[in-house]
């Protein structure tokens, strides 16, 4: 997928059209406050269809704020957020109502209901936006579990009884339940094992080549960041400094940028094409 350029000159005529199109959500001059405090000033970002966005930053930068602002859990002092064409903040019930069961989402830790089981947890957006037999809800959640890789048996149990892969994939499910078109993961591979956590990135690429999700992914992950991202945009500053593919995370000259993706850490995975300028020293 092409990646969006970080340049301010917008494209004319049918290039500009085709562009929008693929625009499902688009972040405009968004200020969010709490008290005297600025958290994000004057943040504009886009997401775009059948991609996995990358949005990474410094602890306590606001990742998590622009999230749960745009899922209309935090309120903003400023600036439009459109989702699907809808802007969702000002919309209607009903319209409000059309967006969110377009979408999906996994927040940190999971966020599992901890006195129902696996099973339960997948059908309770299905019990909130749908009108279908218990009989019905039971099977589509079980191919929930199939789609997320966990076995039947899971459906059972109670959150107390999974490992922390299978929260992650549980709550995935939970996620996919109304079939959405985008999904937002907030730190889905914290706390995982490397392999676990590889295992999950590739769960989340083969859910979008298959199902043609768009994912918008807060993480700290630098492994997820290099391998599953299509596209990566970073907060500072209450604004995106910088946004496109991994190669213009690498060039932009930044202190904070410059090291995380160029720090040891990020040495030890950085991407095979990149190894020529690892060799330089660039890397």
């Amino acid at each position: 997928m092409p990646p969006l350029v970080s340049d301010p000159a917008r494209p004319n005529g049918a290039a500009a059209a085709s562009q929008d199109d693929d625009i499902i959500i688009r972040v405009e001059d968004v200020t969010v406050r709490f008290g005297e405090n600025t958290i994000l000033d004057n943040l504009s970002l886009d997401v775009r269809r059948g991609e996995i966005l990358g949005f990474v930053g410094p602890s306590g930068s606001g990742k998590s704020v622009l999230l749960r602002t745009i899922l209309g859990l935090n309120q903003k002092q400023g600036g439009t957020i459109d989702v699907f064409g809808i802007n969702y903040p000002e919309a209607s019930d009903d319209d409000r109502l059309a967006v969110e069961r377009r979408w999906g989402v996994l927040f940190q830790h999971g966020a599992l209901f901890s006195s129902l089981t696996v099973l339960e947890n997948i059908e309770v957006p299905m019990r909130e936006y749908l009108d279908l037999s218990p009989a019905l809800m039971h099977e589509l959640a079980r191919l929930k579990l199939d789609l997320v890789g966990l076995p039947q048996d899971a459906a059972g149990k109670f959150p107390s009884e999974l490992s922390g892969g299978m929260i992650k994939r549980a709550a995935l499910a939970r996620a996919l339940a109304l079939d959405p078109d985008v999904v937002f993961l907030d730190e889905p591979t914290s706390g995982l094992d490397p392999i676990g956590a590889a295992d999950f990135d590739q769960l989340i690429m083969t859910l979008r080549d298959t199902l043609g999700l768009s994912v918008y992914m807060v993480t700290h992950d630098l492994d997820s960041l290099f391998q599953a991202c299509d596209r990566i945009a970073v907060l500072g500053d209450g604004k995106v400094l910088v946004e496109g593919p991994l190669s213009t995370m690498l060039a932009f000259d930044h202190p904070w940028v410059k090291s995380y993706f160029h720090g040891k850490r990020a040495r030890t995975i950085v991407a095979p094409e990149n190894a020529g300028h690892a060799q330089e020293g660039i890397v």
